[in-house]
């Protein structure tokens, strides 16, 4: 039989200080971070698989818990995203950093737009992510901020080694990514590498001597 009056209680503890007691034992402690570990993995699978927009209840079922659970870890579908993407972020991070070290700063470049869309052509959740507001301050805000720095030093030298047309700007490379998250959609089924080329051709598109936009109607 289930206990459920308050004889069992701790005479003067109020309810509160039972339940802060028990959320703070070791083993509790432990099988929270289980859960939060279990549900993260879970959404890295998901987002990946179905996108920034896949139900929560859906990677709820994946994990093994509750969605009362998952939301009492994850208050919103931006936090969870955060989360699952941090290591997502440190990889666009370093492949900044990586592209920033090259001695040619358009040998830097173009590696490093072919690695951006490589990503986001492995990870459906990806294409989303260019345009998500990440909870501030976090983890996954702070990476994106970083690579964003590194991009923008790798542009200002390329476009002074005289290789990259003037006009270029970093918000160019969202958009680029826009263009490709559709053919990466388009084709994934049937002709999955399709993204390759038009990565080559918008690179040729970026060089210096390709600089003429048409005039604005």
């Amino acid at each position: 039989m289930i206990e459920t009056s308050d004889r069992g209680r701790s005479a003067g503890a109020p309810p509160s200080a039972i339940a802060a007691g028990a959320e703070g034992s070791p083993g509790l402690r432990a099988d929270a971070e289980r859960n939060r570990e279990r549900i993260v993995a879970a959404a890295q699978e998901v987002f990946a698989e179905w996108g920034l927009n896949a139900a929560l209840e859906k990677i709820a079922r994946r994990a093994g818990v509750g969605i009362a659970t998952l939301y009492r870890r994850f208050p919103t579908r931006a936090n969870l995203i955060a989360a699952s993407f941090e290591r997502k972020m440190a990889d666009y991070a370093a492949a900044a950093e990586h592209a920033l070290d090259d001695p040619d700063p358009w040998a830097g470049f173009c590696w490093l737009i072919n690695k951006f869309c490589a990503m986001q052509a492995a990870d459906a959740g990806l294409k989303d992510l260019i345009t998500m507001r990440f909870p501030a301050p976090s983890p996954a805000e702070e990476l994106r901020n970083r690579a964003l720095q590194n991009l923008e030093q790798l542009i200002g030298r390329a476009q002074r080694q005289g290789t990259l047309r003037s006009d270029f700007v970093s918000t160019d490379v969202p958009m680029l990514l826009f263009a490709n998250a559709g053919v990466v959609t388009a084709t994934r089924d049937n002709a999955p590498d399709t993204w390759r080329r038009f990565t080559a051709y918008m690179i040729d598109a970026f060089r210096a001597e390709h600089a003429h936009l048409p005039q604005e109607p």
